[in-house]
């Protein structure tokens, strides 16, 4: 679903940083080889999301859901010189996809792919965390947030990717759609939440930006 015009969304995008180069070819390589490609963050929200890391400067970078690594190396923009970025996915058929375009990124040294169950790994990581990106199944959501809060650093910045599910949010939930419903309680949890303070904005679908009080 478009929010705003394709027109408005593309005079937004030409009036942005331009996509670096590395991007570009990863963008183009998913739309060609790997599937639900739309998944894929894409210039404007890539350019989004490399600003707010760029803003924080972060020491540790976690991110829930990989997929083919293109909102990794726009987060990873932003890394201190000595930062870190934990990226976690389950899809073992992404893994080299991923892995052959964080070799060839200036933050190849710095990247760390995890593979499997994020509930399971996240509490392996021995970190405290200045931004995360939640960008995985959606009916965890809640489940990330609760473990990844105790673990972030005072003033960090928690990313919820999808949070308007293409309008679904403020449809009539069918009774088997459990995302939907998981994702009304979520932004629910995120503006009630005393431990953040939080403002949802309507780009591509929804990001909400969540600061650790």
């Amino acid at each position: 679903m478009h929010f705003i015009s394709e027109e408005l969304e593309d005079y937004a995008a030409s009036h942005s940083e331009n996509e670096p180069p590395l991007l570009t070819a990863l963008n183009r390589e998913t739309h060609q080889k790997i599937l639900q490609p739309r998944m894929l963050s894409g210039h404007f929200q890539g350019r989004v999301l490399s600003m707010i890391a760029k803003l924080v400067s972060p020491q540790h970078i976690l991110e829930i859901g990989t997929y083919t690594g293109y909102a990794t190396l726009c987060l990873a923009e932003g890394l201190q010189e000595n930062g870190t970025l934990d990226t976690i996915d389950n899809n073992e058929e992404l893994y080299d996809f991923q892995g052959k375009y964080f070799g060839m990124s200036d933050w190849k040294d710095r990247i760390t792919q995890h593979l499997g169950n994020a509930l399971e790994i996240i509490p392996k990581l021995n970190k405290k965390f200045d931004l995360v990106f939640i960008d995985a199944d959606k009916e965890n959501y809640i489940n990330y947030f609760k473990m990844i809060v105790p673990m972030m650093r005072k003033g960090g910045i928690i990313l919820s990717d999808n949070v308007l599910w293409s309008g679904k949010v403020l449809e009539k939930v069918k009774p088997n759609d459990k995302s939907t419903n998981v994702l009304l309680e979520y932004n629910r949890l995120l503006k009630d939440d005393p431990r953040v303070e939080t403002v949802l904005l309507p780009i591509r679908d929804g990001l909400t930006v969540s600061r650790v009080i």
